[in-house]
């Protein structure tokens, strides 16, 4: 029996019908049908953001933290392209969201009717697929194979883009089960002989490690435990980029620590000198590599990935092996297992003891100071005094996210939401909320630098309106704190324009939002701050004042291969250097 109803209905059926029950989205007039319809039903709670780029990075928090597809409603124009930043975003980091966006009428498309834009065009280079849909009889159906898009494979943005009179217009529903989705099935089982090939070789190995990435995490739980089973048999040693904090847990035995331009040294060392490299989802982005013809020259490279576009794109791999990752391990573990468990535990012996040689430099030790906090220190006592609790933490971008990274421990995966590829600076408030809507019982932290907080600082007022206990906490040095180090340590201390002269007091900015303003600024004071936020049920702004002018260690400089880093003098080692850190 089909159903006749209107685009608008077909739109809030389709949603309801994809189990979607949140929605980020701000109104405007060529998208009125369809907020007339969530006004008129209860199934479906929509969250009004102030902006939105908030409402993407909602979206995207609330599907990290949840493993389903975000959404978002907004109007055409400038509503879609204000999505811009947050669906590249979603793009470059792999996040599954379906952005609905409203069209001028079909018959004034092109004439540059008012609030008018090539929503289609502008959004084609950043979504993984986006429709423009004319037909009503054809949008529920369009609605569904988003979905199934946006998850399918490699996950990503989609958008629809759907005229004034397409939502007034009646048409037929289709059913999700009869939606046009055999086109695209993605291969998610991993080629049986080359997986043969790999886990020869890990046999062998004597210094092996595995180098995961996001698509682990994508992947699904099944993904991670097969990890951490695969990683526990085989004692091998695991590193994690940016986006894979959480796959495997930081308290585990194996565990390196994140690598790249800010990772551990001992965890770049090891991907420098290991014999063989097992790439889990990851995509060998320029912030792991370094300089390329230096990238691990003396290792046998496997690659494992659910995206075919990402296998040798930027690194040539011995065991190339397209695949949705959890299939993957499966495979690699039930080959593995029938062979004998076999590995090669003397060379396995030596490697480890080199590691933790490597490990006795310390990397992440400072400085601490009983005048001021020290950036590390804040987020040394926020992670022992959250460490246990049902926790999410977020971040903007810059140093305060690597620090974040390097000083806060993650033991499951979906924990945290950070602006991988694209560095968004904006992202950490936004996907805050989206994860507190997901989650409204667990604790909610943004770790924060005040440049990047006050890109999107107008969230809060969502955060208050829907009573979201959102902590955000700042660090705040008064300046843009990554463009300073780098204009420090490689443009000869011309500091352009990296200051902050004119910052708001955030404790009145606090009150005037009509939340909680906290200012920290003394070391002494810092633990009772802390749990004053944490105490706290709503949401809360933490200012804390830290080091103007601390730099974040180890780095790997630009042009540098992955195993010179720059660590700090708090470090123990023996090398040269100077400007507060050594070259090793």
């Amino acid at each position: 029996m089909t159903r006749q109803m209107t685009g608008a209905k077909m739109v809030v059926q389709a949603l309801k019908d994809q189990g979607v029950d949140t929605v980020f989205g701000y109104p405007g007039g060529a998208v009125l049908p369809i907020y007339d319809e969530i006004f008129q039903q209860n199934g479906i709670r929509h969250f009004l953001v102030r902006h939105e780029q908030g409402a993407v990075h909602a979206a995207e928090g609330y599907a990290r933290a949840t493993g389903k597809p975000g959404v978002v409603l907004v109007t055409s124009g400038p509503g879609a392209t204000n999505a811009v930043t947050g669906l590249t975003d979603a793009l470059m980091d792999s996040i599954p969201i379906v952005v609905l966006t409203g069209q001028v009428p079909t018959f004034m498309i092109g004439s540059d009717a008012f609030q008018e834009a090539d929503t289609v065009g502008i959004t084609r280079p950043c979504t993984k697929h986006n429709w423009l849909v004319k037909d009503t009889d054809k949008l529920s159906g369009v609605i569904h194979e988003a979905f199934h898009v946006a998850t399918s494979g490699r996950p990503g943005p989609v958008l629809v883009d759907i005229p004034k009179d397409v939502q007034f217009a009646s048409g037929t529903y289709t059913e999700k089960a009869k939606a046009p989705v055999s086109h695209y099935q993605p291969q998610v089982k991993g080629d049986m002989e080359t997986i043969t090939q790999l886990v020869e070789a890990i046999e062998r190995a004597e210094r092996p490690v595995f180098y995961t990435g996001g698509g682990v995490i994508n992947s699904g739980p099944a993904a991670s435990q097969l990890l951490r089973e695969l990683v526990e048999a085989t004692g091998f040693p695991i590193t994690s980029t940016l986006m894979g904090l959480g796959c495997y847990p930081a308290s585990g035995k194996n565990w390196l620590g994140m690598l790249g331009m800010h990772g551990l040294y001992e965890a770049n060392l090891a991907m420098h000198d290991c014999d063989l490299m097992i790439n889990i989802g990851a995509r060998f982005d320029d912030r792991i590599t370094g300089r390329i013809d230096a990238f691990s020259p003396k290792s046998k490279k496997a690659h494992v990935d659910i995206d075919p576009s990402s296998i040798n794109k930027v690194i040539r791999v011995d065991y190339p092996i397209i695949g949705d990752v959890a299939h993957v391990l499966e495979d690699i573990l039930k080959v593995w297992k029938s062979r004998g468990r076999k590995v090669n535990r003397e060379g396995l012996s030596k490697w480890w003891s080199r590691i933790d040689e490597w490990r006795k430099v310390d990397c992440l030790k400072y400085k601490p100071s009983a005048k001021t906090i020290k950036p590390q220190h804040a987020l040394d006592r926020l992670e022992a005094l959250t460490k246990g609790r049902d926790r999410y933490i977020c971040t903007e971008v810059g140093q305060h996210q690597m620090w974040a990274a390097q000083y806060l421990g993650f033991e499951d995966p979906n924990r945290w939401m950070t602006s991988g590829g694209l560095g968004t600076m904006g992202y950490g408030t936004p996907a805050s909320i989206g994860v507190q809507v997901a989650h409204p019982d667990a604790l909610v932290i943004n770790v924060a630098g005040e440049a990047s907080w006050l890109m999107n600082m107008q969230e809060m007022g969502t955060a208050v309106q829907y009573r979201l206990p959102v902590k955000q906490f700042i660090l705040n040095n008064e300046r843009l704190g990554m463009v300073r180090q780098w204009q420090e340590l490689l443009h000869g201390e011309r500091y352009s324009h990296s200051w902050s002269e004119a910052l708001p007091d955030f404790v009145k900015l606090a009150e005037a939002f009509g939340c909680k303003g906290i200012l920290c600024k003394d070391p002494a004071d810092l633990d009772d701050a802390i749990m004053e936020m944490l105490d706290y049920d709503g949401p809360v702004i933490f200012d804390c004042l830290v080091e103007k002018h601390e730099n974040c260690f180890p780095m790997i400089p630009s042009g540098e291969p992955h195993n010179k880093m720059l660590l700090g003098e708090a470090s123990t080692k023996d090398a040269i250097g100077s400007k507060g850190a050594v070259m090793v």
